[in-house]
């Protein structure tokens, strides 16, 4: 009996199935670090970031005298409009000098070296991003110090000019004669300026705290009542006077800041789910209220007699 020969096995069967894609991994891209590098490498970070406040020192004592005459300029201004000498009185014969020579060049150093801070801040949390969101660096770092430098412009043209006239109109009122010290009115200057440039980071920080997963869109619009409160709050304890007005000054840009974080982090929600913002339906009414906004501006020009100069309030009659 001859035994049955066996049909023969086609290769691609008797092969093993391929096994199935990999997925991609979320942490593909990122670097890894262990907790010395990670402590040396903010080591390294910290030294760079005081390098470069130190270099910009340098460059503002170069022109600290120019630089003085711009910070002394808003109580000049507000002593002038009232009546008063233009000048402070300085209490000790080294008052001056530290003002000058080290404070002014130090606040100076602080916002030309900004960009700079950020860059080593951005380049300290890299490591622990994804390949995709470190392409983030320049938007990042335009934005953070653009925000910083536009608060302090701000504080600076608008709302401590109008603080320092209203303090003075009322010491004026009571009969007290101002003798304003450099050391007192550089220590408000700097709180009123700096403060109100780290308030102008809010749509930075609300965006990262969107990116971390902490908030959400719809959570900032839940709460924005609590908010603007808060906000409130912040901008009476930054203004250095207790009126309405000013406190309004300041808390207004800051509460259209909060709504700007807001739309940020919704962009952000949006990318993420791979959506796109309708950016054509919001083109047209953008339009709308800028010409409702430019007629109302000439219109108020013609009623109330008023014309546009370069410099706030812009509308003077």
């Amino acid at each position: 009996m001859q035994p049955v020969a066996k049909s023969p096995v086609p290769a691609a069967a008797a092969a093993p199935p391929p096994p199935p894609p990999a997925e991609p991994d979320e942490e593909d891209g990122m670097l890894r670090m262990s907790f010395l590098e990670h402590l040396e490498e903010l080591r390294t970070r910290i030294i760079r970031c005081l390098m470069g406040l130190f270099v910009a020192f340098m460059v503002s004592m170069c022109f600290m005298n120019q630089m003085w005459d711009a910070v002394k300029r808003p109580i000049v201004i507000a002593l002038q409009t009232l009546g008063y000498p233009p000048e402070l009185a300085a209490r000790t014969p080294m008052e001056g000098i530290s003002i000058v020579w080290f404070r002014v060049p130090i606040l100076a150093a602080i916002f030309i070296a900004s960009p700079w801070v950020l860059y080593q801040v951005w380049a300290f949390i890299a490591p622990g991003l994804y390949k995709r969101e470190r392409r983030w660096a320049v938007p990042f770092i335009l934005t953070t110090a653009g925000l910083f430098i536009a608060g302090g412009l701000f504080a600076y043209f608008i709302a401590f000019r109008f603080a320092l006239t209203f303090l003075l109109k009322i010491g004026k009122d009571a009969g007290i004669r101002p003798y304003i010290g450099p050391t007192e009115y550089m220590d408000l200057f700097i709180n009123v300026v700096l403060g109100v440039a780290l308030i102008f980071e809010m749509p930075v920080l609300i965006f990262f705290l969107t990116l971390l997963r902490v908030v959400s869109p719809k959570f900032l619009l839940r709460h924005s009542r609590y908010a603007i409160l808060g906000i409130t709050i912040a901008a009476a304890i930054i203004t250095p006077t207790p009126d309405a007005v000013t406190m309004t000054l300041v808390a207004t840009p800051m509460i259209l800041l909060y709504f700007v974080g807001v739309f940020a982090s919704y962009l952000l929600v949006l990318r993420r789910e791979k959506r796109a913002f309708p950016w054509k339906k919001l083109i047209k009414p953008a339009v709308y209220i800028l010409v409702l906004c430019v007629v109302a501006v000439i219109v108020a020009m013609n009623a109330f007699h008023l014309h546009w100069v370069w410099k706030w309030p812009f509308l003077v009659k």
